[in-house]
């Protein structure tokens, strides 16, 4: 996993008036959670471009003030409208703990479903982990060539190395599903060869019949 270095600088104030300030000067309020306390902090939008347009995720220098606090992003909100970023939220990691995130989920080869008229749904986009930060992968792959129509892949069916999944066992991560034009297909082949069976069928009687004749 990659680490980044982002530089911030301390909130000498927070509150709305001072939150929608930073954000006129193209600056993000953030915070950093520790279990030394919460730091409040400003970065500029250029510091954390490489970070949140980006799927994977990644480690984290933050240069706040004269301290620097290794650490992951929790949580990023966005204007529901412009899509400008309003917040960042971060976790301070120390050695020897564990932390929680969720890790995006990469879809590896073309389901074999796909090849024959189905539809690949990816359910879950990101997977809760727990890890120790130089565990944590950028993503989690899943081989899904194997995967065939009306096939899934459930979370129960994964493991990795170093890391332990937290959402439900029971849940889809990806499927093949069939498509409205694909069951009709299947439809119209399944009655062709029905059709087929039965004058294959009729064919045989007649013969049988000939020959009883003869």
């Amino acid at each position: 996993m990659k680490t980044i270095d982002i530089k911030g600088t301390v909130r000498e104030t927070v509150g709305k008036t001072n939150s929608k300030k930073l954000r006129r000067e193209n600056h993000i309020p953030c915070v950093v959670y520790g279990r030394d306390g919460n730091i409040h902090f400003a970065v500029h939008e250029n510091e954390v471009r490489k970070l949140v347009y980006t799927p994977n995720v990644h480690l984290l220098n933050l240069l706040i003030g004269d301290k620097t606090y290794p650490a992951i992003m929790k949580d990023i909100q966005f204007h529901p409208v412009t899509d400008k970023i309003l917040h960042i939220d971060f976790i301070n990691i120390y050695e020897g703990e564990k932390v929680e995130i969720r890790v995006p989920v990469n879809l590896l080869g073309f389901a074999e479903g796909v090849k024959q008229g189905g539809k690949l749904n990816l359910h879950i986009r990101r997977l809760k982990v727990r890890a120790f930060a130089y565990d944590l992968p950028d993503s989690l792959d899943i081989e899904i060539t194997g995967l065939t129509l009306g096939k899934s892949v459930k979370i129960s069916e994964l493991a990795y190395d170093n890391l332990e999944l937290l959402d439900p066992r029971h849940s889809v991560v990806a499927s093949v599903k069939l498509t409205r034009a694909a069951r009709g297909l299947a439809e119209e082949e399944a009655e062709a060869e029905a059709a087929l069976a039965a004058l294959e069928g009729e064919e045989g009687a007649e013969a049988e019949g000939a020959a009883a004749a003869e």
